[in-house]
C-alpha cells in the first residue's frame, strides 16, 4: 500500500487518489501548429526514469486538491518534493 502525503489531509492511503501522471508537462503553446507526430509525442511520450520521479495526484477522496509529489519508480516510496 502507498501512503500519500497530502499537504491539507495528512497521509492517506492512495486508494483516496488518483494519479495525474508526470509532473511538470506543459500543454503546447500552439496546439494547432503541431503535427501528428508532435502530438502524438505531447500526449504519450513521458521520461520512464529508474529513480525520483514528479507525479500530480488527486485526491478525491479527501480534500478535492491535485498535489505534486515525488515518487521512486522501483520502490514506490513517495516523499514531498523539495
Amino acid at each position: 500500500m502507498i501512503r500519500v502525503p497530502c499537504p491539507h489531509c495528512g497521509e492517506r492511503d492512495e486508494t483516496e487518489f488518483h494519479y495525474g501522471g508526470e509532473a511538470g508537462v506543459d500543454y503546447p503553446a500552439d496546439p494547432g501548429a503541431l503535427d501528428d507526430a508532435a502530438w502524438s509525442s505531447y500526449l504519450f511520450v513521458r521520461s520512464n526514469p529508474r529513480g525520483w520521479l514528479r507525479e500530480r495526484w488527486f485526491h478525491g477522496a479527501g480534500c478535492r486538491r491535485w498535489l505534486t509529489v515525488e515518487r521512486h519508480t522501483v520502490t514506490d516510496e513517495i516523499r514531498s518534493p523539495s
